[in-house]
């Protein structure tokens, strides 16, 4: 199995950047889809990745009929217009596939006549009323991690090697 996170022709740079270093602390693949509204050169996509970038498996695709050419696989939607969460799609049943999750642009989502053809395969994350939508990049987030979490967590740590929380200097006696 092998995870990809898709973005429909994003529009913020800081957006990709935090999707960036999301999709390398879950192990996926990122694909954007043109145009985009910014340089991949930006500051504010190196601000936001970080040291993420050299890590990251990216691809850009001028079309989505490009990217789908390129790319088979099991293709999910994230749109508001959707009535199931991520936990309702059976993420473990594609286990041995790929898992395509696909996100639209910040300003208008995903092309309503592509919801429409997919509409099985379309999720939205769960709000109180009157709530319209997360940023993407938290949507992101917890989309990947609710695959990841169906598929008990392949290929990631509960460990960080580089910091030993019992190692650094306690705050419970700063007392200002």
């Amino acid at each position: 199995m092998a995870l990809h996170i898709v973005l429909y022709q994003p529009e913020i740079a800081r957006n990709t950047g935090n999707i960036m270093r999301t999709a390398v602390a879950v192990g996926a693949q990122l694909h954007l889809i043109k145009p985009l509204g910014f340089d991949l050169d930006d500051k504010n996509v190196r601000r936001s990745a970080t040291y993420h970038i050299p890590l990251l498996d990216y691809h850009t695709h001028d079309s989505y009929d490009e990217f789908c050419e390129k790319n088979p696989g099991e293709y999910f939607y994230m749109t508001r217009h959707a009535s199931q969460a991520p936990s309702s799609v059976d993420f473990a049943h594609y286990r041995d596939s790929e898992i395509f999750l696909i996100f639209g642009r910040e300003s208008t989502g995903l092309p309503h006549e592509l919801i429409a053809e997919n509409e099985s395969r379309s999720f939205r994350l769960p709000m109180t009323p009157g709530t319209k939508s997360l940023n993407v990049s938290n949507a992101v987030c917890v989309a990947a991690y609710e695959v990841l979490r169906q598929l008990d967590y392949p290929g990631l740590d509960t460990r960080d090697e580089e910091i030993d929380i019992h190692q650094r200097e306690s705050f419970d006696d700063f007392s200002r």
